[in-house]
């Protein structure tokens, strides 16, 4: 295949780079694409160089998918040209996962959906693939009705620039120097912020209006209703999530938890508890604190943990792909 990376340089287009040799897919050609400031640098793909370039028609051409990695702005400003070029777009942007005749898959859980494609097909946010990783083996033995989600977001969720200010941050307060703001609204060194992305007219944010939304086309549960608080933590990687869900008939711990254990790209923690250090840079979204709801009747509590960069981003986008060469 011929196989083209937007945003190449970037925290998820690097990991994407990785991911395609990590997941054997046969890559014939790999084109590498970034903002004019990048162009002429080189990348790393199975130990040969391989240069930026800028996105243009004649380059876009010849491929046969192309993953995204650019601002949701950009990604439509893409999409023209890589429909023109007749490869598959593979998005990781917000830009068009609510398009009604666009997938929006996580492998385990929706896969046939990628299918129905029609040139494009839509990554999910990164805090809800780890939160409906957890939640679908429970929705698999009786449809969810309602969730609570809480979410503890990890500064690489805002890219380098949000890896980099957590640092510098970090060492400034050290080092007795003023803090310095540019990736977040507020300091996070030593501190939380409940507030990603930007304020809905219903005080609820953009991050926070995608786990409904997108958790009723993922789960093929159009009346899900979910409430959401997103929060960004000072850790550098890997989301966190507290679930509390309703079912339409209860489920027990005893089923939950085989339910769990059985399921692809879950690691279900009966000791201990899923944690940032351990999740991050791997695949599986560790899925612990079972227990019973004390306020959703016959409802369920849980704990869970996965890397977003990773499974909630470039591992996610290109099993995609995977699960589409698996039946050629």
């Amino acid at each position: 295949m011929k196989i083209g990376i937007i945003g190449a340089t970037g925290a998820v287009g690097r990991q994407m780079i990785d991911c395609l040799d990590e997941q054997a897919i046969p890559v014939e050609e790999l084109r590498l694409f970034a903002s004019s400031r990048s162009v002429g640098r080189t990348m790393k793909f199975k130990q040969k160089d391989v240069a930026i370039e800028a996105v243009s028609q004649d380059r876009l051409n010849g491929l046969d998918a192309v993953f995204g990695a650019v601002s949701a702005e950009l990604a439509k400003e893409y999409r023209p040209l890589i429909q023109k070029a007749g490869a598959l777009f593979i998005d990781n942007s917000s830009a068009f996962r609510a398009e009604e005749d666009v997938p929006l898959v996580i492998p385990e859980i929706n896969g046939a959906d990628a299918f129905a494609h029609h040139g494009v097909i839509a990554n999910p946010n990164c805090s809800t693939i780890v939160a409906l990783m957890a939640a679908a083996p429970i929705a698999n033995i009786s449809p969810i009705e309602k969730m609570i989600v809480s979410t503890y977001q990890a500064v690489s969720g805002a890219g380098i620039p949000g890896l980099r200010e957590l640092h510098d941050q970090i060492h400034s307060i050290e080092e007795g120097k003023p803090v310095e703001t540019e990736a977040f609204p507020a300091q996070i060194a030593y501190n939380c912020i409940p507030f990603i992305g930007s304020e809905g007219t219903d005080g609820y944010t953009s991050e926070e209006a995608k786990m409904q939304n997108e958790g009723r086309k993922i789960l093929h549960l159009p009346e899900l209703r979910v409430t959401c608080t997103c929060v960004r933590v000072p850790v550098f990687r890997s989301h966190s999530v507290s679930v509390s869900l309703q079912c339409k008939e209860p489920v027990s711990i005893e089923a939950a938890e085989q339910a769990l254990r059985l399921y692809p790209g879950i690691r279900y923690m009966k000791e201990g508890y899923p944690m940032p250090l351990d999740t991050s840079d791997q695949d599986l979204v560790y899925v612990g604190r079972l227990r019973e709801d004390k306020v959703f009747d016959g409802g369920l509590a849980l704990f869970a943990c996965g890397d977003q960069i990773r499974k909630g981003a470039a591992s996610n986008a290109v099993q995609i792909l995977r699960v589409l060469l698996s039946k050629e």
